[in-house]
């Protein structure tokens, strides 16, 4: 049988205390992990809506800042729910992958046009499904999934929130094209850096 842990991303938020509670509470209340997921993509809705608004109202980029985190505090509950909790199902890895990536498109692409410069969101949304698409690849090949960065998940969205509270703070906007400029930039290296370790464990294996 598969160990569930073995290709899971590891977070030390896990084993808080709240986290642990407020799972146990969503459990209770009958919600499902693949709900989690589902309300995950709201929220990202949410703070899309909240980018686009952003640069005629500045409060908004703070609404967006809200919207990246709730999106991840989804992103961590659906998982507590599934294995903590014991409720996976068959269907909770496409849960898992999918809500994601429309989440990182509907922040990175909005943020993109919140700066002004929309390529660049569409740029560093494609990047971002880079990564996703390579650590998937190692899995296919048998090995455990690689969630290291520079510029995993957890990364792209502390830069883009960094971003969006600065851009408010700071009254400049750029702060959030700077921010997707180093989401782009890591993460085409954080898809060279997987696929050299893809590559090293099939040399490893072939040896």
């Amino acid at each position: 049988m598969e160990d569930p842990m073995r290709n899971r991303r590891v977070l030390k938020t896990r084993q808080a205390g709240w986290a642990q509670a407020l799972a146990k509470a969503l459990g209770s209340m009958g919600l499902t992990p693949n709900a989690i997921s589902t309300i995950g993509v709201l929220f990202a809705a949410l703070g899309a809506a909240a980018f686009m608004l952003a640069p005629e109202n500045p409060h908004y980029w703070l609404g967006a800042a809200a919207g990246i985190q709730l999106r991840l505090l989804a992103n961590m509950l659906d998982g507590l729910v599934a294995v903590e909790g014991g409720k996976k199902s068959a269907t909770g890895p496409l849960f898992n992958e999918v809500p994601d990536r429309i989440e990182d498109a509907l922040l990175l692409v909005a943020a993109g046009y919140a700066c002004g410069i929309p390529e660049l969101g569409y740029g560093a949304t494609i990047l971002a499904f880079g990564t996703a698409y390579v650590r998937a690849t190692g899995g296919a090949l048998g090995f455990d999934q690689d969630f290291s960065g520079p510029m995993a998940k957890q990364h792209r969205m502390f830069v883009l929130t960094l971003g969006a509270v600065v851009a408010f703070a700071l009254d400049m906007p750029r702060a959030v094209e700077i921010a997707l400029v180093f989401i782009a930039v890591g993460s085409a290296l954080t898809c060279l850096t997987r696929t050299w370790a893809i590559a090293r464990q099939l040399q490893a294996k072939g040896a």
